[in-house]
C-alpha cells in the first residue's frame, strides 16, 4: 500500500482533472504491484540464497559491533530490511571518469576464470561498449559463467541488437529484468523498474555506482544536457563475506526471480554450491599495479566534449581497510529501506551534507530535513545539473529551490553535462553512494542499491570528487531565484503538485 501523503495528493489531483484518464491511469499506475508471482519468485530465490548461506556457515547480518556507536542504528535500519550487515577490509578506489571505468572492467573480465554477474538498468551497444561485449564474449568462450541482467525498458535497443544476440552466440546467459507487455500490465506496474548497477567478476571483485553500461560520447546526444558524467567504485576483499558476495547475493536472487526457468536453475546450483568458489584469484594482488598502469596512460582523469567546460579529477588512489554495508531497495520486499536511511542521516549530521543527484524531486519529509539541517547551521549543498533530460522534472526541482534557498542550503548547478552521479556525504564520515536519485520513483517504485560507506579515507574520496564538481558549478541565489516571472513559479509549483508520480 503506498502511504506517501504527497502521492495520495498528486493521485487526488489527477482525479479531479481528468476523472476517466485518472481513473484508468491509477488501475494501472496507483499502486506499487511487482506482481504475485515475481514476488512469491524473490521470497523463494531468496530462501534458497539464505540456506545456502546457512549451511556454508557465511553470516551476511555481522559487522554492527565495528562501527563506532553513532552508526550502529543507521545500520541496523539497512540489516533488518535486507539481512545484510556491515563488513570490514575491503580495497576500494573511487573510478571518476567513463574511459578509466571501461578500461579497469574490460581488464577484469578479460582476467576472470570463473564467473561474471552483471545487473544494468541500461545497456546501450555503441563505442567502448561494445569492446566490453566483445569481452564478455571471449570470457564466455574460454569457459567462463557469464550472466548479465538489463532491464527490459531501460535496455530495449539492446534487446533488439545484433549484440544481443552475439552475447547469446558466445554462451553468455541473457536475462529480461521485469519484461513489460499490454497483458503484464494488468497485473503489475510496467513502470516498476530494475534500477541497479551492478559487476561481479569471480566473486572477489565488484563494481557499483551511477554507471550504466553506455558510452557517453554515443548516449543521449539529442537531448542538449552535454555528455553524462558518472563514478563507480571497484571493490575487492579477501573475505569469504564481504561486499561482493552481498552484491553477488542480489543479483543471483534478481535472475532467479525472472521465471521459473532461472528459479529451477538457482536451485540446483545452490544444492551443487561448496565453497571452495571462495578461493581467491591471485589477480587480486594486482590492484595496486593495475592502478599504477592506469596511472601512466593519464594523471587524472579527463571528461572530453562535455560541454562549455572539461572536468579534471585527479587519479584517486585504493583506500584499502575500508567498512561498508550493501542496502538493496525493491517495492513490497524491503519497505522504504534507503529512504528512511537517507532521512535518518540527514536528522543526524553535525558539520556537512553534500548530495550530488541528476535527479532532485524530494518529499515532504527530506526537503523539510535539509532545511531544518542548514537552519541548526549544518552546511548543506546540492549539486544538481543545471539541464537535465526531463522537462517535468526540471520544474518539479525549481519548485523547491525557494524554500532550500530561505533555509541557508547552498544550490549548485552544474555546467558541465548532465551528471549522472549519485552520492551522500555527511560529515566526514559516512557516504552513500550507488544508483539512487533524490526522488520518489527511486524511494519507493525502481529497484535500487546503495553502499553505505563508514571508512573515513573513502567518504573524502567522494568528497573530493563533489569538490571539483563544484568547481563547475554556477551558484544559485536568493535573489535571484526570487526575481523569476510570477508564471516561472505559478508552473514550477502546478508541476510539483504532480511530482510524486514523475
Amino acid at each position: 500500500m503506498q502511504r506517501n501523503i504527497g502521492v495520495s495528493i498528486a493521485w487526488v489531483a489527477v482525479l479531479y482533472t481528468l476523472p476517466l484518464f485518472g481513473f484508468i491511469a491509477y488501475i494501472l499506475l496507483g499502486e506499487p504491484m511487482i506482481g504475485r508471482r515475481y514476488r512469491e519468485r524473490v521470497d523463494q530465490a531468496s530462501l534458497l540464497m539464505n540456506d545456502m548461506a546457512r549451511r556454508e556457515h557465511l553470516v551476511f547480518d555481522q559487522g554492527q559491533d565495528l562501527l563506532p556507536l553513532n552508526y550502529r542504528g543507521v545500520s541496523q535500519i539497512g540489516t533488518r530490511w535486507t539481512g545484510l550487515g556491515v563488513f570490514p577490509d575491503h580495497k576500494m578506489q573511487l573510478l571518476t571518469e567513463s574511459n578509466a571505468i571501461f578500461q579497469s572492467l574490460i581488464e577484469d573480465i578479460n582476467a576472470a576464470q570463473r564467473i561474471i554477474l552483471m545487473e544494468f538498468y541500461i545497456v546501450y551497444p555503441k563505442g567502448q561498449v561494445l569492446e566490453v561485449i566483445e569481452a564478455l564474449s571471449a570470457a564466455a568462450e574460454r569457459g567462463v559463467e557469464c550472466h548479465v541482467l538489463a532491464d527490459s525498458v531501460g535496455s530495449f535497443s539492446f534487446f533488439n541488437s545484433s549484440a544481443h544476440r552475439t552475447l547469446e552466440r558466445a554462451g553468455v546467459f541473457v536475462h529480461q529484468s521485469l519484461p513489460v507487455g499490454l497483458f503484464k500490465t494488468l497485473f503489475k506496474r510496467s513502470d516498476l523498474r530494475n534500477h541497479r548497477k551492478m559487476v561481479i567478476i569471480d566473486e572477489h571483485i565488484g563494481y557499483i555506482g551511477s554507471f550504466n553500461l553506455v558510452d557517453p560520447r554515443f548516449f543521449k546526444q539529442n537531448k542538449n544536457v552535454g555528455q553524462w558524467i558518472d563514478v563507480a567504485i571497484r571493490t575487492t576483499s579477501r573475505h569469504s563475506i564481504s561486499i561482493t558476495m552481498a552484491m553477488a547475493k542480489v543479483i543471483a536472487t534478481d535472475i532467479g526471480a525472472e521465471n521459473n526457468d532461472n528459479l529451477h536453475a538457482l536451485n540446483q546450483r545452490v544444492n551443487s554450491y561448496t565453497r571452495r568458489l571462495y578461493v581467491m584469484d591471485p589477480t587480486i594482488n594486482d590492484l595496486n599495479s593495475r592502478v599504477k598502469v592506469l596511472g601512466d596512460h593519464a594523471d587524472y582523469h579527463k571528461q572530453p566534449d562535455i560541454g562549455s567546460t572539461s572536468i579534471i579529477i585527479p587519479r584517486m588512489p585504493v583506500v584499502e581497510g575500508v567498512l561498508a554495508q550493501l542496502i538493496p531497495s525493491a517495492p513490497q520486499v524491503t519497505a522504504h529501506v534507503i529512504y528512511n536511511t537517507l532521512v535518518t542521516v540527514v536528522h543526524r549530521a553535525n558539520k556537512r551534507i553534500r548530495i550530488t543527484t541528476p535527479y532532485f524531486v524530494p518529499d515532504e519529509a527530506l526537503s523539510g530535513a535539509l532545511a531544518i539541517a542548514a537552519k541548526r547551521g549544518v552546511e548543506v549543498t546540492l549539486i544538481v545539473p543545471e539541464k537535465v533530460d526531463s522537462f517535468l522534472v526540471q520544474h518539479a526541482s525549481q519548485a523547491c529551490y525557494q524554500e532550500l534557498l530561505e533555509a541557508g542550503v547552498t544550490i549548485a548547478l552544474f555546467k558541465g553535462g548532465l551528471l549522472h552521479a549519485k552520492t551522500v556525504v555527511i560529515d566526514d564520515d559516512y557516504c552513500l553512494f550507488g544508483t539512487v536519485n533524490i526522488d520518489q520513483r527511486s524511494f519507493y517504485l525502481n529497484m535500487e542499491v546503495s553502499l553505505a560507506i563508514y571508512t573515513p579515507a573513502m567518504v573524502a574520496q567522494v568528497a573530493d570528487c563533489q569538490e571539483v564538481y563544484l568547481q563547475n558549478c554556477r551558484y544559485l541565489g536568493l535573489e535571484e531565484w526570487r526575481q523569476r516571472h510570477g508564471a516561472e513559479r505559478l508552473f514550477d509549483n502546478v508541476v510539483r503538485l504532480f511530482s510524486p508520480l514523475l
